[in-house]
């Protein structure tokens, strides 16, 4: 059996998976919510020890082979020479290294990842390590670390906020002008890898084998997409939450950040797509859960409003559509909310074709099936709103949690254990 682990920000989930890929147990424990975009890593190792406690309590410990961890992106805390933290972790929607990240604005490449000031490049420059300083991690890094007792190991997809060359898997030369200690800096592998075996300690602790091998995760966002089954070239997944997020598998990254667009490794694939500001949270701040869920067996998909909606909360767009000042366009509002919730859901489903529409206008495949994962992938409705609209196969999603993606992983890392890098 294989297990991932899942740390986000309210709370660890760990799922256990056989051979076949089949879930044999899954396990949960809440986190305080950060304060002030910061969080004691000391909160993610409890609460992955109680998770994995309450995990392996329903199976054979000793039947697990191998572990994967994925984390937020963006997250970043310091550590010394012993792993020990320093200081809180800040988090990944800390923005207060505004000064920092235009220090990056001016010596990275347009298309790099660490633009921004809640990147993880930013937040190093804005916390200056001091010479007790000898690792900059990621949550799964760190987590990885107290399991195998080797810090300094990360993942592509966790490094590319922190300034990371995807396309030469290397850190680049511009980092140099930003005065970046190299030496703090993670040895990156790609997701899957096999890293280690537990320490001695972590094996007594939950009773696991000796040989229970520490496997290399990703970022929260990409595990989730992988738990989809999603793999092949053209294959797309939908992320209907709170925003509306669009990813599809491409043989070749496309970098465009005029357009909001990135790409990040997937072996030997590509995963490329955007995050408009329109979503679930819209529907949200007009009507309680409570009211859409006894609207929604009321809308008539084969019947559309007519109404050209940009549903938004605020000015301001990322993507399909990259303009900071671009306005919500909610009007006219019908009497009846349900016809009004119908529409902002259209308008959704407009976002959503044009955005995979510029995708392919920019090099990336145009789906050929999607794959819906998120509170929004259980509307039937708006399931056929978007399908009449985009025109290709929907496919139901293998799972949705991230913590299964990453058991995938963790079973990758198993079936290639002879290429263990520790």
């Amino acid at each position: 059996m294989f297990i991932g682990i899942d740390l986000g920000t309210s709370g660890v989930r760990a799922i256990a998976i056989n051979d076949a890929g089949q879930i044999v147990a899954e396990a949960r424990t809440a986190l305080a919510a950060p304060i002030n975009g910061e969080q004691e890593p000391a909160l993610w190792w409890h609460a992955c020890g109680d998770t994995l406690t309450t995990l392996l309590a329903q199976l054979d410990p000793t039947q697990i082979q191998a572990i994967a961890i994925d984390g937020t992106s963006g997250t970043l805390l310091l550590a010394d020479e012993h792993g020990h933290p320093i200081g809180p972790a800040l988090m990944y929607n800390n923005n207060r290294s505004q000064a920092e990240a235009q220090q990056i604005a001016q010596v990275a490449p347009k298309e790099s990842a660490a633009h921004g000031a809640t990147s993880t490049l930013a937040k190093l420059l804005y916390l200056k390590p001091g010479p007790d300083v000898h690792y900059a991690l990621h949550q799964a890094d760190w987590i990885i670390g107290n399991l195998t007792g080797q810090h300094g190991i990360s993942d592509e997809n966790n490094c590319l906020k922190l300034g990371y060359d995807a396309i030469n898997r290397c850190w680049p030369a511009w980092l140099d002008q930003l005065h970046i200690n190299r030496m703090l800096l993670p040895k990156v592998v790609m997701p899957g890898t096999a890293i280690a075996p537990i320490t001695a300690a972590i094996s007594q602790r939950f009773a696991l084998p000796a040989n229970t091998l520490i496997v290399a995760g990703t970022t929260d966002s990409t595990a989730a997409f992988i738990a989809t089954g999603a793999n092949e070239v053209g294959e797309a997944v939908t992320s209907l939450g709170s925003t509306l997020v669009i990813k599809v598998i491409s043989a070749t990254p496309i970098f465009s950040p005029p357009h909001g667009v990135y790409s990040q490794p997937l072996g030997d694939k590509w995963l490329v797509g955007g995050g408009s500001n329109s979503g679930g949270a819209v529907l949200l701040h007009h009507f309680s859960k409570e009211q859409l869920a006894a609207m929604t067996p009321k809308l008539k998909p084969e019947q559309p409003t007519g109404l050209d909606y940009y549903p938004l909360i605020k000015p301001g767009e990322r993507f399909p559509i990259s303009d900071a000042a671009l306005p919500p366009r909610l009007i006219p509002r019908p009497v009846a909310d349900v016809i009004f919730f119908q529409a902002m859901l259209e308008g959704m489903a407009h976002i959503e074709e044009q955005g995979y529409k510029l995708l392919a206008e920019l090099g990336a495949p145009y789906p050929t099936s999607i794959r819906s994962a998120g509170g929004g992938a259980n509307n039937p409705a708006w399931s056929n709103i978007r399908q009449q609209l985009l025109g290709v196969p929907f496919v139901q999603a293998v799972q949705q949690e991230a913590a299964y993606g990453t058991a995938l992983l963790a079973k990758r890392g198993w079936d290639h254990a002879d290429q263990v890098i520790s």
